[in-house]
């Protein structure tokens, strides 16, 4: 009887492994079938980790507005090469360049009537920034724009962000020879100037700049507070017809 017992049992296992094998040949077939569809079926491309690299800063056009009279340029507005200048109060290599590189284009191009420089604010480093802008253009509406960017930048450290507070925007208005300083006063807060700062910033936003100092030479652009030599050498290709 025992071994009868035994006998049934083993009787049993085969049709339960047989089920058991069916099975995994089963899952083993809808495995393969989902691979195989995954690889033949168009679906919707998935979304990037991250945003592609913005491309760097190609040929800009045409910038210069060559408005006459416009206190936020300076150089005959009919010249043959022009250099728009995107720049923040606050940056230490606007400043380098306002120091070291401006004075040297000014006197060998401007002066000689073969430049014009034209700027628009680019204000990157907060609300001081937009302040000091808007202050400039204040200067400005005095015919003092460029006398205010220059004691600004001529008391710039040569590293870091300075601090421009409302008191010291209007010593460098003082400074500057702002005749009017009650005027500048309430000029720099004017909702029509921070509204010019603001379309300067979107101008330049929308061409890919991201940095400052960035300057547009006849379309071309530079980055950067590059070595007098190599601005003299985009003006002078320019002059030559090689832009």
């Amino acid at each position: 009887m025992a071994r009868g017992n035994s006998g049934a049992r083993r009787g049993q296992g085969v049709p339960n492994l047989l089920i058991v094998l069916a099975l995994v040949a089963a899952l083993a077939g809808l495995v393969i079938y989902a691979a195989t569809s995954s690889n033949t079926t168009t679906s919707a491309p998935a979304t990037p980790a991250t945003s592609p690299a913005k491309p760097p800063l190609g040929p800009l056009g045409d910038l210069a507005r060559r408005t006459p009279g416009d206190p936020l340029a300076v150089g005959r507005a009919d010249a043959p090469v022009t250099m728009v200048i995107f720049s923040d109060y606050r940056c230490p290599f606007c400043a380098k360049f306002s120091r070291d590189t401006e004075p040297t284009l000014r006197a060998k191009y401007v002066d000689t009537g073969k430049l014009r420089m034209e700027w628009r604010d680019f204000p990157i480093f907060g609300d001081q920034s937009v302040q000091a802008a808007s202050a400039a253009r204040a200067a400005g509406r005095q015919g003092k724009f460029w006398e205010f960017n220059r004691a600004l930048y001529a008391a710039a450290p040569d590293k870091g962000h300075p601090d421009l507070p409302p008191d010291r925007l209007l010593a460098f208005a003082r400074e500057a020879g702002v005749p009017d300083l009650e005027r500048f006063q309430q000029d720099t807060k004017s909702p029509a100037l921070l509204q010019e700062v603001q379309n300067d910033l979107n101008e330049g936003s929308s061409l890919g700049v991201t940095s400052t100092p960035a300057f547009s030479v006849n379309g071309h652009p530079m980055l950067g507070a590059q070595p007098v030599e190599l601005f003299e050498q985009r003006i002078e290709q320019s002059l030559a017809g090689l832009s």
